[in-house]
């Protein structure tokens, strides 16, 4: 395995790859087997995996985690090695940003929604990254973690949008064992608060067979209240029924694929975790059976 850290030697590792399938995990570092869930799944489709392990500031905000968000990179190497991880690629700051750079990626409506609300700039420094990293690695295709789908959703639309040539991988989202989303913060958590914290995998569950955006909200918001009853370390931010892609919050009216998202503070942690639900729209009425008879009689009659 080699690990680079400058652009100049990632450009020269490139230039050897030539048309080999690559495939690209794009991180932040302290890996846990969620990330290597999406290493295995490169592994099988691409001829070479690449790491990238670059904490950027750019997504986060002045009041966030960005100083003490954890750096373990010597272990993180030696997961990555053995995991059969060809290249990583680890700049500084100051190998990926330019100095005086004035140019970034604009979200636009999807960066402002939810995560974007609750941390302006997020998604507009993400993409940004994002953006650099596929310039220059490459790749053939990109894998991301469905934990983040709004993340996931910005990135498919970046890619569309600015005729990106790279295919992004939609990965499954990866639970510890008693359900909470693997995450680099979840080591933030004391053991109450990570007790409280499972509550978002019980809501998303009880959400999960429903077929209306109104009954997966309301089974939802019922788990998480009595979470931030119980418990005051943990606040509530958003539990809503929104379409995949656009980030839309959907109502009884819509059917279809759809998320129920939420996202909580605990402690001093924020969690974000999703559902994926198939909503049935409006029930059948009289007026709707009335109206297919009436269509079959006519195509009947019309063949006749």
């Amino acid at each position: 395995m080699k690990v680079v850290h400058s652009i100049h030697e990632l450009e020269l590792i490139r230039a050897q790859l030539g048309d080999a399938q690559v495939g690209l995990v794009p991180t932040m570092g302290a890996l846990h087997p969620g990330h290597m869930s999406l290493v295995d799944l490169a592994r099988k489709v691409c001829d070479v995996v690449v790491v990238s392990i670059f904490v950027n500031p750019l997504q986060f905000g002045p009041e966030e985690d960005y100083a003490r968000y954890p750096r373990p990179l010597q272990h993180d190497l030696d997961i990555c090695e053995q995991a059969g991880v060809e290249l990583v690629f680890n700049p500084g700051v100051t190998d990926l940003f330019p100095a005086q750079r004035q140019v970034t990626v604009q979200a636009g409506p999807l960066g402002s929604v939810f995560e974007g609300s609750a941390r302006p700039g997020h998604f507009d420094g993400m993409l940004t990254v994002v953006l650099k990293l596929l310039n220059l690695v490459q790749p053939t295709m990109s894998i991301f973690g469905r934990k983040d789908a709004q993340q996931l959703a910005s990135v498919k639309r970046m890619v569309t949008d600015l005729n990106v040539d790279v295919e992004i991988v939609q990965a499954p989202i990866i639970r510890e064992p008693d359900g909470l989303a693997m995450s680099s913060r979840n080591q933030y958590l004391s053991p109450p608060d990570r007790q409280s914290a499972t509550a978002i995998w019980r809501a998303l569950e009880a959400a999960s067979t429903e077929v209306t955006a109104s009954a997966a909200k309301r089974a939802a918001t019922e788990v998480l209240d009595a979470a931030a009853a119980a418990n005051p370390n943990f606040v509530l931010d958003y539990a809503e029924v929104v379409d995949p892609e656009t980030f839309a919050v959907l109502d009884d009216e819509d059917s279809g694929p759809a998320l129920l998202a939420t996202a909580a503070t605990v402690g001093a942690t924020r969690l974000i975790d999703n559902t994926e639900l198939t909503l049935a729209g409006p029930p059948r009425t009289d007026e709707d059976e009335d109206a297919d008879g009436d269509r079959i009689g006519a195509f009947r009659g019309a063949r006749a």
